[in-house]
């Protein structure tokens, strides 16, 4: 279960991508995305996302 960012809801502040131990998180069309190949769910991004945009589904 990849954890995914809320295209509609993130703010593009890059908070997420700092704290991705594996670099699975990239700035992409002015927002955030994460690499669902890459991504080990550990849950340090949904963390510190401010307005809640990233989940664990």
């Amino acid at each position: 279960m990849a954890y995914s960012i809320n295209k509609e809801t993130c703010i593009a502040c890059g908070a997420c991508e700092g704290v991705c131990p594996v670099e699975a998180i990239a700035e992409a069309d002015g927002k955030y995305a994460i690499d669902g190949a890459t991504c080990i769910d550990c849950g340090a991004c949904e963390g510190v996302c401010p307005v809640e945009a990233i989940s664990g589904e």
